[in-house]
């Protein structure tokens, strides 16, 4: 068997490591005599799991008490409609920043529940940029403020945390959580889907202070409902067992690597040699605006596209994998998550100046 560098932006490639034990404990758990997938979510031996999987989190992240964490299912599509659900209480608007798609899709979503107020938008620089706060528009009357701290198709990520005016700060951090430090205590409500930073995809962890659920209107859904599911462990139902069990894997994991701090100067070096290797090159370029390029997701266009195909073909060749960029924005893309080990990067970097020097 030979692995290939996966460069998807999601589901992502896991580390080695965490796969490799989920193989040796497929068929028995430890001494459950049972595979993970087998056992009851109300089971002595999952109970032992769902404990380590929040103390985990919340050991990494560095959770404050008054925060609950939920594990729930939907994925951060299923988040655009539960937060105006649970977040609005008495008011009837909410300000949202729009800086790439899933801005969008957050918006487009809310406007379900109530009024949105775009604060700030990028749309006009094709989303290769964050707007200034000085310019942002901030309603007082409306009950919280949304970003997405990293948007995975354009590659745009904010390197701080935006001043919220007073409101409740909600994060999608779908695709950079767990990548660099965040203070959680300075967010309302944070939520991302797993299958790019934390595991596989069918789990979205919500984290969210005490004092914002226990709003939501009688006729939101109970399995939308953060203060049901808190109360109910996320248990409400059947839990997606086999996934929680895997992103604990990658919790326990990242542990290892040294935790959060650790991992984020691996990413900066990382990122780092990829912007340098497209910079400096003439057949490469990245649209976005220095200050916020993502370390996650590098978007870059090649000066002459009709040697897309070719590329992509000469890549996989290379045992470099799903760098073709999305639909709408073309070119190619590199996802380069807390799993992806520093000689990915390298070999594609290397891929890349080969590739320049022939055509």
């Amino acid at each position: 068997m030979s692995r290939v560098y996966n460069f998807s932006a999601g589901p992502s490639a896991l580390p080695e490591a965490v796969l490799a034990q989920a193989r040796d404990e497929l068929i028995e758990w430890r001494d459950s005599g049972m595979s993970v997938m087998e056992m009851s979510h109300r089971g002595k031996f999952f109970s032992v799991i769902a404990e380590e999987l929040e103390s985990d989190l919340r050991s990494l992240m560095a959770i404050p008490g008054n925060y609950k964490v939920l594990f729930l299912q939907g994925g951060a599509t299923a988040q655009f409609s539960m937060i105006p659900q649970n977040l609005l209480r008495d008011k009837t608007k909410a300000c949202y920043v729009n800086t790439g798609a899933w801005s969008e899709k957050a918006i487009k979503d809310a406007r379900n529940y109530c009024g949105v107020t775009v604060s700030a938008s990028s749309e006009e620089a094709k989303y290769t940029t964050i707007p200034d706060y000085a310019g942002w528009q901030i309603d007082a009357e409306a009950a919280y403020l949304h970003y997405t701290s990293n948007e995975t198709i354009h590659g745009v990520e904010f390197s701080d945390v935006p001043d919220s005016k007073g409101l409740t700060l909600v994060s999608d951090m779908s695709s950079n959580i767990l990548s660099r430090p965040v203070d959680v205590s300075r967010f309302g409500l944070i939520y991302a889907g797993t299958q790019k930073n934390m595991g596989p995809a069918g789990v979205t962890v919500v984290i969210v202070r005490d004092d914002l659920i226990g709003y939501a209107p009688k006729t939101t859904p109970e399995v939308f409902n953060y203060a049901v599911q808190a109360k109910n462990g996320s248990m409400l139902n059947t839990p997606a067992t086999y996934n929680w069990y895997l992103v604990g894997l990658v919790l326990k994991w990242l542990k290892a690597q040294g935790g959060v701090a650790a991992i984020e100067q691996r990413n900066i070096a990382k990122s780092k040699r990829l912007y340098d290797a497209i910079d400096r090159s003439g057949l490469y370029h990245n649209p976005v605006d220095l200050p916020f390029r993502s370390r996650m997701n590098v978007p870059f266009i090649l000066n002459d596209e009709s040697l897309d195909k070719a590329f992509l073909a000469a890549a996989e060749a290379n045992g470099l994998y799903e760098l073709k960029g999305h639909r709408s924005v073309g070119g190619m893309r590199a996802s380069i998550y807390n799993a992806m080990p520093e000689a990915g990067v390298a070999a594609l970097c290397e891929f890349m100046a080969e590739f320049e020097r022939t055509h």
